[in-house]
């Protein structure tokens, strides 16, 4: 009887056992067999929680639209959420905006209106290593992302990543989001992930440029037209952005636009003869540059350096020390040679 007993109760030990062995593998075959999106944003949450940075994390490929930057055009949608936004000059005095947006793939917020490409906003996708996302292009940069095999989404190719809206008049009236982007980026086989550093050296604790002049106000007049101004905000320790005096809003949320960074980089612009008679604009961008960098209220002179179209651009200090960034958002304002940056 004694021994019936000991059978029993190692019987029952035996099932408990393979009862828990198997729920352990089957929880394991379900976190292996997670989405990718799943897996993606746990690797993420894990890179962010192990540097502290927020702004650039995680493995999921950046992607770089181009926003149309005219007075039709505006108040844009999205641009609060992308981690650098450019803004170059193209051609009658206007300018353009190249908007890098990471770790958002799936987002379905609003983003544009998107515009056509130019050679130069190809080099800062480029280094980035972006998907670089337009409606059109001039013909210089249809040659150059055919060229150099640039992932891209274009407008002209396939409207289903594209909608328009009947609050703008065409062409100023082309919106997208993050989603319909990455739909058409997967159906097209483009990689989707990326191992690519981030151009700007984040660190997760504040920088004070304590020997910096005071930067409470960024005026960078483009051309007479086209006037930037940045006004620093002591509560949020952001910038709230201007253009010609006016403050500038979101499409959809209303908010104020606003940067944690700014970066100037002086570099000489001149025009082409490309698609003749458009006067458009080009610079010179490879090579070492002078520039500032700004952020908390205070300004420092900088240099950045390109090696190539493809080579991420390094800001140095004066000291020749690569810039440490604020986590956060930044504007990288390319302006023009003879530009008369003020601070207040």
């Amino acid at each position: 009887m004694k021994n019936k007993g000991l059978i029993v109760i190692l019987i029952v030990v035996v099932i408990i056992l393979g009862i828990l062995i198997g729920t352990k593998l089957v929880g394991k075959e379900e976190k292996t067999n997670a989405a990718p999106d799943q897996q993606e944003n746990t690797t993420q949450q894990e890179e962010t929680k192990n540097t502290g940075i927020k702004t650039w994390s995680g493995n999921s490929r950046s992607v770089a639209i181009m926003i149309d930057n005219v007075g039709e055009a505006k108040p844009q949608a999205g641009l609060n959420e992308a981690a650098i936004v450019y803004e170059i000059t193209v051609e009658g005095g206007l300018t353009r905006l190249l908007a890098v947006y990471k770790d958002i793939k799936n987002r379905e917020e609003t983003i544009g209106p998107v515009r056509s490409a130019r050679p130069v906003f190809i080099d800062y996708a480029l280094e980035n290593d972006s998907i670089f996302v337009h409606f059109g292009y001039s013909k210089r940069a249809e040659g150059d992302i055919e060229k150099l095999k640039i992932n891209n989404v274009n407008g002209l190719v396939t409207e289903t990543a594209f909608w328009r809206t009947s609050e703008k008049k065409a062409p100023h009236n082309v919106l997208t989001n993050m989603k319909k982007i990455m739909e058409y980026a997967e159906k097209k086989e483009y990689k989707t992930t990326s191992t690519q550093k981030s151009v700007l050296k984040y660190v997760p604790n504040e920088i004070e440029l304590e020997n910096g002049q005071t930067a409470n106000t960024v005026n960078m007049p483009y051309t007479a037209s086209h006037k930037v101004t940045f006004k620093y905000n002591p509560e949020t320790k952001l910038y709230e952005r201007y253009v010609n005096g006016k403050v500038e809003k979101d499409m959809v949320s209303k908010e104020t636009r606003i940067t944690k960074n700014i970066i100037i980089t002086y570099a000489h612009n001149y025009t082409t003869d490309e698609d003749a008679g458009y006067g458009r604009q080009e610079i010179e961008n490879i090579g070492n540059l002078e520039g500032y960098y700004i952020t908390n209220g205070k300004a420092i002179k900088i240099k950045c350096s390109k090696a190539s179209r493809n080579a991420q651009t390094v800001y140095k200090d004066e000291n020749g020390k690569e810039i440490e960034v604020n986590d956060g958002n930044t504007y990288i304002q390319i302006v023009p040679i003879d530009t008369k940056v003020t601070f207040e």
